[in-house]
C-alpha cells in the first residue's frame, strides 16, 4: 500500500480524505464486527471531557462507542489494527512525529446522532497527534446525513470547510489539535472507527 500521498497531505495542508482506502470486502467485514458488538449491547454512551470531568452531554454529542482491543478483536478488526500500525511506522519515518501508539473505538450514531464542532485534543494535553477515521457505511446516499464537516484552515471554525460523506472504506486523517470538525446529524445509523495516533 502506498502511503506517500497521505504523508504529503498531512505535511500540507494537514488533512486528507481517501475514498476506498480500505477494500470494500474488508470494510464490510469490519462493519459486520461492529454491528455484532452493537447488537450484543457492548457499546457505551460517549461522553465529553476525560477522567473525573467526563460527562454525558446530549447537547454536544449523541454517539455510542466501543474501544478497540486487539485481545478481543475479530479477524477483520485485527487486519485494520495491523494496517494502522503500518501507517504509524510510515508516518514516523516520513514525518518524524514520534508516534508510539494508536487508540481507537467503534462509533455508532443512531438516527439523529451528531457531534458538535470540536478539536480532538483534550485541553492541556498534547498526546493526540493525528486523528484517523474509517467509515463503515455501505450504500450511504445523499440525504442520509452524518457528513463530517471539517474546517480546512488550522485553528479556524468560521471559514472554508469541506463535507465528507461517511461512505464505506473512506479514511480521513488530520492533525488532531489543529482542525475543527463536527459530525452533522445522521438520518440513519452511522458506523465508523475513530482513533488517534499518540505520543
Amino acid at each position: 500500500m502506498n502511503f506517500d500521498p497521505l504523508l504529503d497531505a498531512l505535511a500540507d495542508p494537514g488533512w486528507i480524505a481517501v475514498p476506498g482506502f480500505l477494500p470494500a470486502d474488508l470494510a464490510r467485514s469490519v462493519a459486520a464486527e461492529c454491528a455484532v458488538r452493537w447488537g450484543e449491547g457492548e457499546f457505551q454512551r460517549a461522553g465529553v471531557g476525560r477522567g473525573a470531568a467526563l460527562a454525558i452531554r446530549e447537547d454536544i454529542r449523541r454517539d455510542h462507542v466501543l474501544w478497540l482491543d486487539r485481545l478481543n478483536a475479530g479477524r477483520a478488526q485485527t487486519t485494520w489494527l495491523d494496517t494502522i500500525e503500518d501507517l504509524r511506522v510510515v508516518m514516523n519515518r516520513g514525518l518524524y512525529l514520534g508516534l508510539n501508539e494508536y487508540e481507537g473505538h467503534f462509533a455508532i450514531y443512531p438516527a439523529g446522532g451528531f457531534y458538535k464542532a470540536h478539536l480532538d485534543r483534550h485541553e492541556n494535553t498534547q498526546s493526540r497527534i493525528i486523528t484517523a477515521i474509517l467509515y463503515l457505511n455501505d450504500g450511504w446516499q445523499p440525504g442520509d446525513g452524518g457528513e463530517l464537516k471539517i474546517w480546512t484552515t488550522p485553528g479556524d471554525k468560521d471559514g472554508a470547510f469541506e463535507l465528507i460523506e461517511p461512505r464505506l472504506g473512506t479514511l480521513v486523517l488530520f492533525r488532531a489539535g489543529d482542525f475543527w470538525h463536527e459530525v452533522l446529524p445522521a438520518n440513519k445509523t452511522r458506523m465508523s472507527i475513530t482513533g488517534w495516533f499518540r505520543v
